[in-house]
């Protein structure tokens, strides 16, 4: 009888399908008790065609009138069968095998799975699945698993069948946690009884509830499931809460007040309590582990100066990563213009390591990181190389977390230094894709949250609309206004060459198209206006001198891929025009317009998208197009991403080798997750044997990830 293999079984020893199996991490029996149908198919009676419809899922039953092999329009098997109850029902292969030949010989009885197709033109069906006329019928539903290469059907079907009577399914959730349920209503399932269920549902059953997983079989599971994370995320939070970490505290007139003291604007409201609640994490002898949420624009970047200033003054150094150079320069150039003349007098800087650094910089910097003098070290992925080494690290900031891996993360903190004792850096992840209640409340709880909600004053409105291809010449002549008025202008392409597979027009056709239609024209001072082009093969010098003739006013039009996506501040800068925008993500729009409006002109977004040989936009792209038209509050758009997206691709590189949610639904099952936050705390607290065989059982060994 097929069987999971034991997890340090030999691949030698392994069959095919046992291989298949691990490849699923089908390991334990529990993972496959646990490994539910994405389907199901009604086994349990044979159809009389009288009573089907053209796409009815049927089991007939009949004699083999005639089977041959036809060659054309292309080879195939086609069998007649005389049907049980009257009619006649045409099987047809375009593969097969001999064994399907010798099923479908003249005279044999057999019975056919599969969708029928036709009707009143005779009925079909299309690589139906054969079975013998003599096997009892099933009482339940027949399932079809998820699967991969190696591993049929019924092979994982059998498997799932004993691993059923293996696995220990005995109850981890209290009786009184699951009188709570949300509309348990009545007595509520069993682990033991849901899965039974799922795995072979009755055929009267409601198909809809089980297809919708509202079921309470789905229910329960989805409950389980639910209470697992929120059990992780419990667990990981005391774990950190028994580490060390330096307390930082600055002095009242330290380097903090003297840092906002010289700023040229005044802080928010929003920033001022987001800077308190940073400043109350740092002095507690424990890892500050806090997400620092704001929409495009709100001040993240001043928040985070601030924290390194607290970390400075207590006489310890911090780290800032950001995903991209360009990015990270922006970080550096403001934390230089900010920091650098406070800590000049004091014989520390601001240090700066990228991959592309010259090999001397780039070891003037390592040592001056080693020996302390380096207060701060902004940077991209450089910071976490192996030859990096700080003196003492007491905090680390990483910008756009969502675009770094756990185990980018989990480097940075290990960096605190020799003269750290053993002590952890406190964490700042900050992020301007907001994050949506429900995810709040489940993949992130394990967090504290800060949220900047208020924009700094100043910002002006941007008016976004969507135009069809066909209006560019439309879009040329706005660009001619805008420029000759002294404003500048971004073009976002998402390609920077031609591709055969997505016809997209490339950047560089159409900085030679802009370049062309602003010939001639001459900006507020009376030059002709400069057309650049930004993209990521570009060397980073390049780049560099690119975007600071832009900045300085040197270039009117900036024709760019998605690399100006975050981090670019052009006060100037008025119209944003995003090419192709039913290719963009919900959420790479929004931050891609927030790179217009900062400054006093009205700013506009113009959305031109390409609706492609069938005149038409998928469902899911009108959708994002129209939420960019809708709402410009950056947490209404972080919901709809979602709800798009899904949160697999919503949460990107937090989850890299961590399981996301198989059953339950974020957008749905809020209530199970506000009953799974109430009762894990509790489970710790009162039954601490069973929460850890609940998380066991659930999660296994996939705990890392909540480290970072």
């Amino acid at each position: 009888m097929p069987d999971a293999a034991p997890a340090g079984a030999g691949r030698e020893r392994l069959s095919g399908p046992q291989r298949a199996l691990r490849r699923l991490g089908l390991v334990r029996p529990i993972d496959l008790a646990l490994h539910v149908p994405l389907r199901y198919e009604d086994w349990t009676r044979v159809r009389p065609l009288a009573d089907a419809r053209d796409g009815d899922e049927a089991l007939i039953e009949g004699e083999v009138l005639a089977c041959e092999v036809l060659l054309r329009p292309r080879r195939q098997l086609v069998a007649t069968l005389a049907v049980v109850g009257g009619g006649r029902c045409t099987l047809r292969f375009f593969t097969f095998y001999p064994s399907h030949q010798r099923a479908l010989a003249v005279g044999a009885r057999v019975r056919a799975h599969g969708e029928l197709r036709g009707g009143w033109a005779g009925w079909t069906l299309v690589h139906p699945r054969l079975l013998s006329p003599d096997a009892p019928l099933p009482a339940g539903l027949t399932p079809v698993y998820p699967t991969t290469a190696g591993l049929p059907q019924p092979y994982l079907r059998t498997a799932v069948a004993r691993a059923l009577q293996q696995a220990d399914l005995s109850e981890t959730v209290p009786p009184e946690a699951l009188a709570d349920l949300p509309g348990a209503g009545g007595e509520p399932w069993t682990l033991q009884a849901a899965l039974a269920f799922l795995h072979h549902p009755d055929p009267r059953a409601p198909r809809t509830a089980l297809d919708d997983r509202t079921h309470p079989a789905w229910q329960r599971l989805k409950a389980e499931e639910l209470l697992a994370q929120q059990l992780a995320q419990v667990r990981a939070r005391r774990e950190r809460d028994a580490l060390r970490a330096p307390v930082l505290r600055a002095a009242d007139d330290g380097l903090p007040w003297r840092l906002q003291s010289a700023l040229p604007f005044a802080l928010t409201g929003a920033q001022q309590r987001v800077v308190a609640e940073i400043a109350a994490d740092l002095a507690r002898p424990t890892p500050m582990h806090r997400l620092l949420q704001g929409d495009v624009g709100s001040g993240k970047t001043v928040v985070a100066a601030l924290a390194a200033a607290v970390a400075v003054d207590a006489g310890w150094q911090c780290a800032l990563m950001a995903p991209t150079e360009i990015l990270a320069e922006q970080h550096f150039g403001k934390m230089v213009q900010w920091l650098e003349p406070l800590l000049a007098p004091l014989g520390r800087g601001v240090a700066w390591l990228t991959g592309s650094q010259p090999r001397a910089q780039r070891q003037a910097m390592l040592s001056r990181i080693a020996a302390g003098e380096a207060a701060l070290v902004v940077g991209t992925h450089a910071v976490i190389q192996e030859q990096v080494t700080f003196e003492r690290l007491g905090l680390a900031v990483i910008d756009e977390q969502h675009r770094f891996g756990v185990a980018q993360r989990l480097a940075l903190r290990h960096k605190a230094g020799a003269a750290a004792a053993g002590m952890e850096p406190h964490l700042l992840m900050m992020s301007a894709t907001p994050i949506p209640r429900t995810l709040a409340m489940s993949v992130y709880a394990d967090l504290d949250v800060s949220t900047l909600d208020e924009l700094p004053p100043g910002r002006s409105p941007i008016v976004t609309k969507v135009l069809a291809e066909h209006r560019r010449p439309e879009v040329m002549e706005r660009i001619r206004q805008q420029v000759a008025q002294g404003r500048q202008v971004y073009w976002v392409c998402p390609l920077i060459e031609e591709s055969e597979a997505l016809d997209l027009r490339a950047a560089t056709a159409t900085h030679a198209e802009l370049a062309a239609a602003l010939q001639g024209v001459t900006g507020a001072d009376g030059r002709p206006v400069q057309v650049g082009l930004l993209h990521s093969r570009l060397p980073p010098a390049e780049k560099k001198a690119i975007m600071a003739a832009f900045a300085a006013g040197a270039l009117a039009v900036l024709v760019s891929t998605t690399v100006i996506e975050v981090g670019v501040d052009v006060p100037n800068a008025s119209l944003m025009v995003i090419e192709h925008a039913e290719r963009f993500g919900l959420s790479q729009l929004h931050q891609l317009r927030g790179r217009v409006g900062r400054g006093a002109v009205a700013s506009v977004c113009l959305l031109l998208y390409s609706p492609g040989e069938s005149g038409r936009v998928s469902e899911s792209a009108r959708e994002r197009l129209r939420a960019m038209v809708e709402t410009q509050d950056g947490f209404e758009i972080a919901r709809r991403d979602l709800a798009i997206r899904g949160p697999g691709e919503f949460l990107g590189a937090r989850q890299s080798g961590a399981p996301l949610l198989r059953f339950a639904d974020l957008q749905t099952d809020e209530p199970l997750i506000e009953w799974a936050r109430r009762w894990a705390p509790r489970l710790w607290q009162r039954h601490p044997g069973q929460a850890q065989r609940h998380l066991d059982r659930w999660l296994g060994g996939k705990l890392d990830y909540l480290k970072a």
